[in-house]
């Protein structure tokens, strides 16, 4: 078992900052502006609790920024916080769950939740120009699951084509780059 709170946290953060002018801005996922992207979050946030409190959601699909609530700013954080919580009770762990229309084991739940958190966190840093970092062992539990995605599975659905970066790069460097994402993206 890890804990989501810090980088459920440090992504509710980055939530609380952004501005109106940034919702139309393009982000690190080339389908997505910042308001496409928050939808996303908002979306995983509540189906990834529903995973944790093992009860089934259908997949609603996200990342529309029509559908973004006016209070972002504060329902988005609040929907991270109540992720983070769901995953500290050790029933969360065991046996299947399902989340995003997939059955999987609940520990594998939680690193795609983590993973979800992270990597949408750095996204949307990237996208407004706020500063982004992840506990080195949190890292670890994300760079463990995107090295464990093979190549017939990196058709732009989960992840892309692995962004080569160089091994003595900084984890987060790397495990950017093993989702696909060039670790070098800035909003120009």
């Amino acid at each position: 078992m890890f804990d989501l709170t810090p980088a459920a946290d440090r992504l509710a953060g980055l939530v609380r900052n952004v501005t109106d002018g940034d919702l139309k801005a393009p982000t690190p996922c080339p389908d997505y502006t910042v308001g496409d992207l928050l939808d996303h979050v908002n979306g995983l946030a509540v189906a990834f609790t529903m995973a944790a409190l093992k009860t089934p959601l259908e997949a609603t699909g996200s990342g529309d920024a029509s559908r973004l609530p006016l209070d972002f700013r504060e329902s988005v954080p609040e929907r991270l916080a109540e992720l983070a919580q769901a995953w500290r009770a050790p029933q969360a762990w065991e046996g299947m769950t399902r989340a995003g229309g997939i059955d999987l084991p609940g520990e594998v739940a939680a690193a795609v939740a983590l993973d979800e958190i992270v990597l949408h966190g750095w996204d949307l840093a990237r996208a407004t120009g706020q500063p982004f970092d992840v506990a080195e062992n949190l890292l670890e539990v994300v760079h463990g699951f995107v090295s464990s995605i093979g190549p017939d599975d990196r058709d732009g659905s989960l992840f892309g084509a692995a962004v080569e970066v160089s091994p003595d790069a900084p984890l987060l460097d790397r495990v950017v780059g093993l989702s696909g994402r060039d670790p070098g993206w800035n909003l120009s």
